[in-house]
């Protein structure tokens, strides 16, 4: 019993959603996303909530189910308020510019590192030491605020790098001299 996936997925106002056959279609006022989902699963709407309907309980469908829900759910939240992930940028001399939809990050190198924005993912940089990435994809958004972290992980001894707003990182004691 798939407590996820038998749950209802409420439709919010300002949100239309499109089922043609296994294809899904979300608009709403942020944007549109849309996606392909397993034939093996049934979804429908009904009376303002969209509910997704597995055949059997084979283990691969049960699978399906929750994750497709979940999909779904996001899809809705992402197109009636966007997701976003914070990024900080820690060490001496780094920082973040906006270049218009780009990023010029730099990152202690010989030369700055330009990130381009992907569609339908917009930059905010409230100061020069962070990054708010804001998209209605919660998939690319996590892509990218990986790719950029990427950049410059942190490392573990001074903790400079780019890291997650709430991630937390173990530092090392480094060397200790002869006594």
């Amino acid at each position: 019993m798939s407590r996820i996936g038998n749950s209802p997925i409420t439709i919010p106002d300002g949100v239309e959603v499109n089922i043609q056959g296994s294809h899904v279609t979300v608009k709403g006022p942020k944007g549109t996303l849309e996606r392909d989902i397993s034939e093996k699963l049934t979804v429908s709407v009904e009376d303002g909530k969209i509910i997704v309907k597995r055949p059997n309980d084979q283990t691969e469908i049960k699978s399906l189910h929750g994750l497709t829900r979940s999909l779904i759910n996001n899809m809705v939240i992402g197109v009636k308020e966007e997701f976003k992930k914070e990024l900080e940028i820690n060490g001496v001399g780094y920082r973040v510019q906006k270049q218009g939809n780009d990023l010029n990050l730099i990152l202690g190198y010989s030369h700055p590192v330009i990130y381009k924005a992907p569609t339908g993912i917009s930059f905010d940089v409230p100061n020069p030491n962070s990054i708010i990435v804001k998209g209605v994809d919660k998939e690319l958004v996590g892509q990218t605020a990986a790719e950029i972290r990427t950049k410059r992980p942190p490392e573990v001894y001074r903790g400079k790098g780019i890291k997650y707003i709430d991630e937390v990182i173990r530092r090392k004691e480094g060397k200790t001299g002869k006594k």
